[in-house]
């Protein structure tokens, strides 16, 4: 649990007994979470109580808090509604987060234009439009699209209508009877509008309210002998009916419902949402969501529920879903007021219901699984630059473990060698590894080279490690024989070992005269460019910190009774010699293993 400070502790005293939205920070200022509360001053302050026990996930979120904002709200359906907004725009490490949808169209139904079109978007917007989706099946929404242009003959050009000055030329879709002309003026606003009409109930699943208007349509179309229109709108009737005569019959009752399932892992989670309308399933949605360790499936669930139906365009009579909800209550409440009439959630236990949040459930779980394996495959994917580095070298395998060494020499003291580590062409950096150079006395970049190869695979091979499928040296020919050599003194014959001179980016490999230039175009060279700029850059860092240290260690090992491991405590617990200049002799005794006496010395010789 983590320490409450006197400011957090300040601000959990003033919280107001009212429903609202807590923020928590942490350090760094970031939300990590976010949630509602009927009454924000006992919600908040739970998280801080020492005799309150939390669940794992949530014990890790609380020592990371430093500070929390709020929102006061007049109701506790305005915190949910604030709470879902604010989740879906700061989208916070410990809140369950469904997946940006914006991958997933809507069809859109213009309603702002005396003659509206259905088209596909990606977002929705207020803007008195009517969206239905998303559609998780791209293919699906564009049959959908097709059936609408091909039956219900509505315009598809995006030209403003009426136009006040002059009409527009009818269209290739005009003469194929797929659109009215109201560019020309042969079809009334009136007119045009039942037919956007008949499309939003066929878009909403009231298919059967569809059907009888358009069989009254019919018949008046016959009682008054315009055949001909009356045969397009039969055609239009038998079309519907072919459509939902493939749609499954679930429920004997003309309700809406929606069945929602759940299934997870440990981070991540899928969701399926049977769409039920007049009693026929006429869709699938599927989500993705992401989850924290631990996280249950009734947090999974309320949160669903709140960031899905916040901006869907219909919601259900009744909603079924598979996991028990804390404020199942309040949802019904939210969701009753956005439909205009009672919703209710149920956790159907047995019977048909039960069945069809199984159905989902099993559904969700296939999802899930093909998600897990996509990422599987992902992480176990070879590179193209890899697999590329293989053809342009000619290599006998695939060189998806590589190590990269280079000497930087400053000096005779300041010898270093460095060695990086990139698996599938990506950095590993807990494997990369610092030499500092023993057996030679002078400069020579060649022995020093030969030393840490030497070291490396001698640990290897004490540790019974895998080799790198391919050792890449910086430098040209004298450094690939030094490498060489070193894995000659230990009998290793099959290592691959290339070296890369830096002046025209040569590749030498061993046994050929010529060196192999890799084109300037290929992934190839721009991977073994970055291990070996990689490792360039470890062996100058690595340099650079011992000479430092070395250049200040020797100015504080010059004061009488600092040696090496006194200078090196200093050091470590002050920082640097700049801030111990400007300390007291009581503040530097106050390092481990320095004494006043000492302390004193070193103010005396800094000329305090």
């Amino acid at each position: 649990m983590r320490k409450v400070t006197e400011e957090l502790e300040l601000k959990l005293k003033n919280l107001p007994d009212r429903p609202g939205v807590y923020m928590m920070k942490n350090r760094a200022g970031k939300v990590i979470y976010i949630g509602k509360a009927k009454k924000l001053r006992n919600r908040v302050r739970t998280y801080f109580q020492k005799s309150r026990p939390h669940d794992p996930k949530t014990e890790v979120m609380v020592s990371k808090i430093a500070d929390f904002e709020f929102y006061v709200t007049d109701s506790e359906i305005e915190a949910l509604i604030l709470e879902s907004n604010l989740v879906k725009e700061y989208r916070p490490l410990y809140n369950v987060n469904l997946k940006d949808d914006k991958r997933f169209p809507y069809l859109k139904v213009t309603m702002d234009e005396p003659f509206p079109r259905v088209i596909v978007v990606r977002r929705m917007a207020k803007d008195g439009a009517r969206y239905f989706g998303p559609f998780t099946d791209a293919g699906k929404m564009r049959r959908t699209l097709r059936f609408i242009q091909k039956h219900f003959k509505i315009r598809t050009c995006d030209y403003v209508l009426p136009d006040p000055k002059d009409k527009v030329k009818l269209c290739l879709e005009y003469h194929i009877k797929r659109c009215p002309g109201p560019c020309e003026g042969l079809i009334s606003e009136e007119d045009y509008g039942k037919t956007i009409d008949d499309i939003l109930l066929f878009l909403s699943g009231r298919s059967s309210e569809l059907l009888d208007r358009l069989q009254d349509k019919m018949m008046e179309l016959s009682e008054a002998m315009d055949f001909e229109q009356a045969a397009r709108v039969r055609d239009q009737i038998e079309a519907i009916e072919s459509v939902r005569q493939r749609q499954r019959v679930v429920s004997d009752q003309v309700i809406d419902r929606d069945i929602a399932a759940f299934a997870c892992s440990d981070v991540d989670a899928a969701c399926v949402v049977l769409q039920i309308r007049e009693g026929v399933l006429i869709g699938r949605q599927h989500f993705y969501l992401k989850i924290q360790k631990d996280t249950t499936e009734s947090e999974i669930a309320e949160t669903f529920i709140k960031q899905h139906y916040m901006h869907a365009d219909t919601i259900p009579k009744e909603l079924y879903i598979s996991a028990a909800l804390d404020d199942r209550e309040l949802l019904q409440k939210w969701l009753s007021e956005k439909r205009g009439n009672t919703v209710r959630i149920f956790i159907p236990q047995k019977g048909e219901k039960l069945k069809l949040v199984e159905m989902a459930h099993n559904n969700a779980r296939l999802l899930l699984n093909e998600l897990l394996l996509q990422k599987q495959h992902y992480k176990d994917r070879i590179p193209e630059a890899v697999m590329r580095l293989q053809s342009d070298l000619r290599l006998p395998r695939t060189p998806v473990s590589m190590s990269c060494f280079d000497i930087s020499n400053l000096g005779q003291e300041d010898k270093v060698g460095s060695m990086v580590y990139f698996e599938k062409g990506k950095p590993k950096k807990s494997s990369y590894r610092h030499y500092k150079i023993k057996t030679v006395k002078k400069q020579d970049d060649y022995a020093s080279l030969r030393e840490v190869v030497y070291r490396y695979f001698r640990r290897l091979k004490e540790e019974a490690l895998d080799f790198p499928d391919l050792l890449v040296i910086d430098g040209g020919k004298g450094q690939l024989s030094a490498a060489l050599d070193a894995l000659k003194a230990h009998g290793i014959k099959d290592q691959l070992v290339i070296g890369l001179a830096k002046k025209l980016e040569e590749v030498f490999l061993p046994g050929q005269k010529e060196p192999i230039m890799v084109p300037r175009t290929s992934p190839a060279l721009r991977l073994l460019q970055r291990i070996r700029n990689e490792a360039h850059r470890f062996a100058i860092e690595f340099n650079r910190k011992l000479r430092g240290k070395r250049t200040i260690g020797t100015e504080l090992q010059k004061i009488p009774g600092i040696g090496p491991k006194k200078a090196e405590v200093l050091l470590k617990h002050f920082g640097s010699v700049k801030k111990i200049k400007e300390l007291t002799a009581e503040q530097i005794s106050e390092a481990p293993g320095i004494g006043i006496p000492d302390a004193q010395k070193i103010t005396e010789y800094f000329g305090q």
